[in-house]
Order: C-alpha cells, then structure tokens, then sequence
C-alpha cells in the first residue's frame, strides 16, 4: 500500500515538472519573435547611424581625411579581391596609334568568341563572302590555358565632353585571372596569346584600301576609314613597253627585299615614286599593279581634307608597315608653292620703278583692310580653308623628315599631270626617288590592251595600226575605250576598225589644230614684226 502512494505521488510529481517545462518553452516561443524583432531594429538603427555619420564626414571633413579613407577602402577591398586584372587599350601615346597588342589579342579572340560570347559583331573576311565574328561591346569570354581558366572582356571608355574624341571613346580589352595564376598568365599565356593572334591575323588578312576622314572624331576606327582593296590591275595588263615595265617591277622588288641595306646605310625603309603624265595614261592603275605585286595597303590621303600639319602627323604614325601611301594630282590638291610665289614677287618687284612699287602695296593694303573688316561668314571657303592648311614644310617632314621614320617598308607616290608647276624641292631625287613618265600609247601597249581585250595577239590590222599610233597622240585608256567589246562574241575587227577610225580623226584633227595655230598671228607679234622689219630697212639705208 505504502509503495503505490509512493509511485502515484511521484508520478504526479513528473507530471507536474513536464506541465510546468512545457508552459515555459511555450512563454520562451512567444517571446522569440518580440525579440528577433528588436534586433533588427536594433540593426537597422545602427546602420542608419554609420550612414549619417558617413555621410556627415564626407561632406565636412577635410579633403585629406577622405582620401585617406578612400585609400583605406580601396586597400581593403583589393586585399580581400584575389583576381588580377590586365588591361590592353586600343590605343597608346595620347591615340597616336592603334596598339598592336590590341590588334593581336582581338584576332585570337575572334577565334573562340563564336562559342561563348552571346554578343557578336560579324566583318566581312578576306574573300569577301563569308563573315568573321568578333566581341561586341561589353562582352565577357571564359578562355582556357593548361586547365587554367581566364576571362577576356571588351570595355569602352566614354571621354569627357572637353576631349577632342569625346564622340567615339577608347576601347579596351581586360584579362582577369586569380592571383595563384599569375606566373602562368604573364610568363606562358599572353605569349601564347600573342604567337597566335600573329598567325590568325597572317591567315586571314585581306588588303585595305585607306581614306583619311574629314571628320576623324567620328570614326570609331581612327583617322582612316577603309574598304577591302580588290583591284585586278597588274603589270602583265598594263598598256606600257616591256622594258620600263621589267625596270619598275624590279626596282620595287629590290626595295622589298632590301631590309639589311637600308639598316646598314641607316636610312629610312621607304622609297618615293612621282607618276606623271597626261590624264588617262594609267597613273592610278599603276599604283594598284604596285600594291598587287607587292601585296601591300593603300592609303589614298586627300590634303585638302587635312586640318593642319599636326593631323597630317597623325595620319602618318597611323599608318602600317607594308603599304603604299598615295596622293593623287598633288599639284591640285593643295597651293604648295605659294610661299616661293611670294619670294618671286618679290624679285620682279625691285625690277620696277619705286612708283609703280608703291602703288601696288598700297593697292595691296587697302584689299588686306577690306578682307579683314569683312565678316567671316562672307568671306570664300577657299579663303577660309588656307587657315591652318599643310604648308609645303609640313609635307616635306612627312616625306622625308623625322616623322618619315615611324614605320617601315612603305611606298610614297605623288601622281601629277603637269610636273613643271611642282616644286622642285618637292620631287628631287631622296624625296621622289624614281621619276615615271607614263605618256601617250605606243603600239606595244596597243597590243597588251588587243591581247587583254579582243585576245587576239597579231592581225592584218596592226600594221595600219602602228604607222597612226606613231603618228597621233592618243592616251591607253582611249585605245582601251574603242577596244572594249559589247558582247563576247561580237567580231574583232569591228573594234580595230573603230581605233583606225578614231586614230584617223585624231590625226585630222591635230593637223587641223596646227594649221590654224600658224594661220595666226598675235597683234603684239605682228608690231614685233614690223619694228624689227623697220630697223632692218633702216640698217640698210
């Protein structure tokens, strides 16, 4: 009896204490979230605090305490950050010229952006028809070296409004990597990089053909814009004498393989040609036969379009190796000359008597006053382009001078149709090293343009062909016109008959001209005449 009241009463007992635990765990239940939600009162106050005290140093502390608190910052964050980051800028030396660098890295990555990279930017490749897919902006790669991984991207750096490019920004490529990488990157990786992007860039390269831009802030590219450079023309084709085509062609084949020479005479490795001749002699075919045999670029630069010596400079140091640099009817492009004129005038003037002298300055100053109180909106656009131009020093220095030296193996060509009003300074022997006269059609480029055009290599014809093309001054790009066939099939001596027609009408005509030129005279060659008739009567007498 005993021993079953003391098992109820400790029963009772337990019962008791798990009545009295669980009210306890339910009381330390309801209690849980009335504290939960003081700590993130608590939480949020404090950070309101730290960002008003924040902001309160940052507005009135010196100078001094927040760039040390910014270095502070930055110190940390770069401690904690275990990547590294490499940065290859398209451009280097204030945007004077296209890093090589970035050129490599951005043809090895062409390569692998076609699988990764969901923004693309598609150019046309050599041939023309199929497209070579490249990273747009802002774009991100993952690239893989020896199990290591890396990631490329492409950023671009908007410039502030008081830039001079503020319009087109500087790209940029960046190379992350983690810092236990790093010997491998910078020692195995880049070199890899670069080795590859050479072969790529080898592989796919296709010839350019270069404008300098009027507007150059505008061009995402540079100063040049470019076109792919697909012209046929070639020496075999061209309508000129065996023996001046066999010495241009080797003269440009001994400047290609002549590094050493000019390393060791310690001369720049460029080489000047002057083309000159009447129009549609072949001038511009020839530079294209030049840059086909040599596989080289074209830089076809409009002076006129040049603001000032500065931007002609810049042209220059943004030109490649292996190119051909042309500028085209030089004697219209830009009054070269006008300084020597001054000089000239000069001289004639002390011939005159002081009167005559005195007149015309004062005639001179009183136009000087009147142009400078004109508007400048009224003044000539002529006018208002001579400010600032490329003077004739300026493009002595990029022929030949200090600057001339930035870039290796290029070709200068001048092409005129009227030699006797350059400069001499401008097309001496150093400057313009081979001088080309390109003149009318001979009958052996008669037979380059029958064979190119008719495919016939010698025909009864020729013979009245050649006595009128030794007779007649006639240019290869007409010959060319009177030889080009409507249809494949058509005959060819319908074409022969036309040049013997054209070349008769040319003769005729020449005659005619001539005839007339001695019929007259001039009234002042006629007083000529009868004074010295008159002296000689005299004499006599």
């Amino acid at each position: 009896m005993s021993f079953m009241n003391r098992f109820n009463s400790s029963n009772a007992k337990v019962k008791a204490k798990t009545s009295k635990s669980s009210k306890t765990s339910q009381k330390n239940l309801q209690m849980v979230p009335s504290t939960m939600g003081e700590t993130w009162a608590t939480i949020s106050s404090t950070i309101a605090s730290i960002m008003f005290a924040w902001a309160i140093v940052c507005q009135y502390s010196p100078h001094e305490v927040r760039h040390l608190i910014e270095n502070f910052k930055r110190s940390i964050k770069e401690y904690l950050n275990p990547y590294i980051q490499i940065s290859i800028h398209e451009f280097t030396g204030d945007r004077m010229k296209r890093s090589e660098g970035y050129n490599l890295v951005e043809a090895y990555l062409s390569c692998n952006t076609s699988r990764s990279a969901k923004r693309l930017r598609a150019d046309l490749e050599t041939d023309g028809e199929s497209l070579v897919l490249s990273m747009d902006d802002y774009e991100k790669i993952t690239d893989e070296f020896q199990g290591v991984e890396v990631w490329w991207g492409l950023g671009k750096i908007a410039h502030s409004s008081r830039s001079n490019y503020a319009e087109q920004g500087k790209r940029y490529y960046k190379l992350i990597f983690h810092r236990r990488h790093r010997e491998l990157v910078t020692k195995s990786y880049l070199d890899h990089v670069m080795k590859q992007g050479k072969e790529i860039k080898t592989r796919n390269r296709q010839r350019r053909l270069y404008t300098n831009c009027a507007n150059s802030i505008k061009m995402s590219s540079g100063m040049w814009s470019h076109i792919v450079f697909d012209h046929k023309a070639s020496f075999e084709t061209m309508a000129l004498d065996y023996a001046k085509k066999k010495e241009i062609v080797e003269d440009l084949q001994a400047f290609s393989m002549n590094k050493e020479f000019y390393e060791r005479a310690g001369k720049a490795w460029k080489r000047g040609y002057l083309l000159y001749g009447p129009p549609g002699t072949g001038k511009s075919t020839m530079i294209a036969a030049m840059a086909n045999l040599l596989n080289y670029d074209v830089y076809d630069l409009e002076l006129t379009a040049v603001k000032d010596n500065t931007d002609l400079r810049r042209l220059l140091i943004e030109t490649t190796s292996k190119s051909i640099i042309v500028i085209e009817d030089i004697d219209c492009s830009l009054d070269l000359t006008g300084q020597r004129k001054e000089k000239k005038e000069k001289v004639e003037k002390s011939c005159l008597e002081d009167e005559k002298v005195e007149e015309k300055e004062k005639e001179q100053e009183k136009e000087k006053r009147k142009e400078k109180e004109r508007p400048k909106s009224h003044k000539k656009p002529q006018e208002e382009g001579n400010n600032g131009r490329v003077t004739l020093s300026g493009l002595l220095n990029f022929i030949d001078g200090i600057w001339s030296s930035c870039g290796t193996e290029r070709l200068i060509v001048f092409t005129t149709n009227h030699i006797e009003k350059l400069d001499p300074a401008l097309i001496r022997r150093g400057r313009m090293d081979m001088h080309i006269e390109l003149s009318y059609c001979s009958f052996e480029g008669f037979k380059v343009l029958a064979k190119n055009y008719l495919s016939l290599e010698n025909h009864q014809m020729f013979d009245r062909i050649e006595s009128l093309i030794g007779e007649t001054k006639m240019t290869p790009a007409d010959v060319a016109e009177n030889l080009m066939p409507k249809w494949p099939q058509d005959d060819p001596e319908k074409y022969l008959l036309n040049l013997i027609k054209a070349l008769e009408k040319t003769k005729e005509a020449a005659a005619k001209k001539k005839s007339n030129k001695s019929k007259v005279i001039e009234p002042a060659q006629k007083e000529e005449v009868l004074s010295q008739d008159s002296l000689g009567i005299e004499k006599i007498e």
